[in-house]
């Protein structure tokens, strides 16, 4: 009687001492920023604000028009969203900085890579937040016809999102604990995400001429930077799970 019992009691308390997998991990970190950012709202509305001042800025410093709308609103979207992509892995790792946070998380039982999941994930949670504003303001500055692109440029800004949250997130980690990390960071990432930058503003131009002109986004067209984009989201997700471990423990 007492040898089942104790085993029954050993066989319930099993299921408590299992530490967490990676799918639990990545959506406990996941959730962790999300309830800290619904309570504050502070990287979305920052962020959010800042980006939309770098595009009234440069509608107004060049004269609208379909020239303007296919040179200048590409580079204009894109600058918006790296700016305010720097200011939101710069808060969100300064949050596991305060009180110790980063190292109650490498002390928890949750996986490495799984924490670089979360964060990357809530990264970018944050950033399309951010676009959900920015690309419409931007369509209505330099008088694009969103509702006939919104597919394609979705799909370019997903694949470019993805790649600048992946690699944010990994080189965030690596300046938290330095004192001028925002200034590191901003440098040791804009040279990373200069191949996704400049795949995601061309094939922005595109689809933006082809809204100018009244024809339909040949997808043909745009099709090698999305291919270049996809190659450069996988690098960083794989550099990410793989790095982030090593990284964190220096």
């Amino acid at each position: 009687m007492g040898s089942q019992s104790s085993t029954t009691s050993s066989s319930s308390a099993s299921p408590v001492s299992r530490p967490p997998g990676f799918a639990r991990g990545t959506l406990a970190v996941l959730a962790k920023d999300l309830r800290i950012e619904a309570s504050t709202r502070e990287i979305v509305v920052t962020a959010g604000y800042f980006a939309a001042l770098v595009a009234i800025m440069a509608s107004l410093a060049f004269a609208t028009g379909p020239e303007t709308t296919t040179r200048v609103a590409p580079g204009a979207l894109w600058l918006a969203i790296v700016f305010a992509s720097i200011l939101a892995l710069g808060r969100s790792w300064q949050r596991e900085r305060e009180e110790s946070a980063l190292l109650g998380l490498l002390v928890s039982p949750v996986p490495r890579a799984a924490i670089w999941c979360g964060k990357a994930l809530g990264v970018l949670g944050f950033v399309l937040a951010v676009e959900v504003v920015v690309v419409p303001l931007v369509a209505l500055l330099f008088h694009v016809d969103l509702p006939r692109v919104i597919g394609p440029l979705a799909v370019v800004m997903l694949l470019g999102t993805v790649g600048v949250a992946a690699t944010g997130t990994l080189f965030g980690a690596m300046t938290v604990r330095t004192r001028a990390r925002e200034l590191l960071l901003a440098t040791v990432l804009f040279p990373l995400l200069s191949p996704a930058l400049l795949a995601s503003v061309a094939a922005t131009r595109e689809i933006f001429y082809a809204s100018m002109t009244g024809q339909p986004v040949d997808m043909s067209e745009v099709s090698d930077w999305l291919l270049l984009l996809g190659v450069f989201d996988a690098v960083a997700v794989a550099g990410g799970l793989a790095m982030f471990g090593a990284l964190v423990e220096d």
